[in-house]
């Protein structure tokens, strides 16, 4: 687990350690630095693993946009059959100093085999907030106890894509729907079986969770070709903007609780 220094996250999203807000805020903004949630949650026992930050425009100023933390417990896992980490449960921390936002906390499900971060979404276990004004430390250890204890949810729901088993076709209309919203609709002439393709023995086969993964891999990372609204091709970039991908990502589950629905 490569954990981050305070160092290393000031350089990589310079926002997280900013004491700087948005000017335009009113008295009652209350400033809490992201990086003091950071040094609470290693209190939790939740490392920092990656901090990503939203470049300012011309003229801008970076040191108040969106940006996210994540995190991972290392005694917090889904193992395989041998009792290994197979997956590591990961909190996503999203958080802005120009008054768009609150703390916002994500799960999500890091995927060793294939380095790729899916993003957990339901209607009993979303995005969980802590306002700005009503934060400290007791706050926070509240709302991680909570969401540790909904953990073996999130663990069955990756257990019944696992056994839901889809045909061909649904696959394949999997497929489609999840390139719509990856691309909202803007593409044509897309070939399916790509984005369908196995890159490993692992993800082979027509189980939900199976199909889930090796579409969202395909589609986060690009790299397949397509035809734009001017019928040309062109070859799909990875998914780098983190806010896009959070939204994606949550999208893709609640597609694909839609599928254990209908079967």
């Amino acid at each position: 687990m490569n954990i981050l220094s305070n160092e290393q996250i000031a350089q990589l999203a310079p926002a997280v350690v900013s004491t700087t807000q948005a000017e335009n805020l009113s008295d009652k903004y209350v400033h809490i630095p992201t990086i003091q949630v950071v040094d609470d949650m290693r209190k939790l026992g939740w490392e920092p693993v990656q901090a990503i930050g939203v470049r300012a425009r011309k003229g801008g100023d970076s040191r108040i946009k969106k940006h996210m933390v994540k995190f991972r417990n290392e005694g917090i896992f889904m193992a395989d059959n041998d009792g290994n980490p197979d997956s590591y449960i990961e909190v996503l921390l999203t958080n802005s100093h120009d008054g768009s936002s609150v703390f916002k906390f994500e799960v999500g499900i890091f995927r060793l085999i294939c380095s790729n971060g899916l993003v957990v979404k339901s209607n009993d276990f979303g995005t969980l907030k802590i306002r700005h004004m009503g934060y400290d430390f007791e706050a926070l250890r509240t709302l991680m106890n909570g969401m540790v204890e909904k953990l073996p949810d999130v663990v069955g729901r990756v257990n019944v894509f696992n056994s839901t088993e889809i045909t061909k076709d649904q696959a394949e209309e999997f497929a489609g729907k999840a390139v719509n919203i990856r691309f909202e609709d803007a593409i044509s002439n897309i070939n399916i079986e790509d984005i369908l393709t196995a890159t490993r023995a692992e993800d082979e086969g027509y189980s939900l969770w199976a199909v889930l993964n090796r579409v969202q891999e395909k589609l986060v990372n690009g790299g397949f070709y397509y035809e734009n609204a001017q019928n040309k091709q062109r070859k799909a970039r990875a998914l780098k903007n983190f806010t896009q991908n959070i939204d994606f990502n949550s999208k893709l589950w609640e597609l694909a609780d839609e599928y254990v629905l209908a079967n």
